[in-house]
């Protein structure tokens, strides 16, 4: 059984159709890429994902059941952990002071930075830092801990590594890798070619539809249908 899948997803901005028919399966463990040209939909079928935006029509199923009704789609949205492009920290703020914009419990906070997955991202040693401060890859990286603050079984990044330089980008490579290793669901949309080999599953947007692409097919090629 799909943990995640969008059924007939449809979505516009006016009268622009963005998308017009997308079916996706998540499968629980599993990291899905989501590749296509600027302007095709990937940050509006993002935020459909993460219950952020309500499709036109079309489905969201969880756990095999369709998400329906305000206390449904509130169960899921807290499931999910969501990365938006722009930044959402305050710069004017220490990183301690943002993660507890997130996180409401200051003692599970704690155990978070010591032993849990924000321990893992390397925040502890961030904390007393403004985010003003932060170069990109630990901004990012802040992020992620911010979307984390749920205990999400799901992460879902829109271009987790654009605008950073190579050790940053590695490094958001690394952690979502560790996020999976810890039991985690990724879903994430990229122009970065490298980030493709984190991908169990690859999805193709183009023409408010989404193909499957084969995993061993990712490469130059494959840049080319799009």
């Amino acid at each position: 059984m799909n943990l995640i899948a969008a059924s007939h997803i449809q979505s516009s901005y006016g009268k622009k159709h963005v998308l017009s028919d997308v079916n996706i399966e998540i499968g629980q463990g599993s990291c899905v890429g989501i590749i296509g040209a600027n302007g095709c939909g990937k940050s509006t079928l993002l935020a459909i994902l993460a219950g952020i935006r309500t499709p036109a029509g079309g489905s969201i199923f969880y756990c095999g059941q369709e998400v329906t009704g305000r206390a449904a789609w509130k169960r899921y949205r807290r499931a999910i952990g969501y990365v938006p492009q722009r930044s959402i920290l305050m710069p004017e703020l220490t990183v301690w002071d943002n993660l507890l914009l997130w996180y409401v419990d200051r003692k599970l906070l704690r155990q978070e930075l010591e032993t849990g997955f924000l321990g893992e991202l390397g925040l502890g040693e961030m904390c007393r830092m403004k985010v003003g401060q932060l170069s990109g890859g630990m901004e990012k990286r802040l992020s992620i801990g911010a979307a984390l603050a749920n205990r999400p079984g799901v992460l879902i990044l829109d271009e987790p590594s654009a605008a950073l330089d190579m050790p940053g980008k590695r490094d958001v490579r690394m952690y979502l890798e560790k996020f999976r290793q810890w039991g985690g669901t990724v879903i994430f949309t990229t122009h970065d070619e490298s980030e493709l080999e984190l991908c169990s599953k690859l999805y193709v947007l183009a023409g408010g539809t989404c193909r499957e692409a084969d995993p061993e097919g990712k490469g130059a090629m494959l840049w080319k249908t799009i």
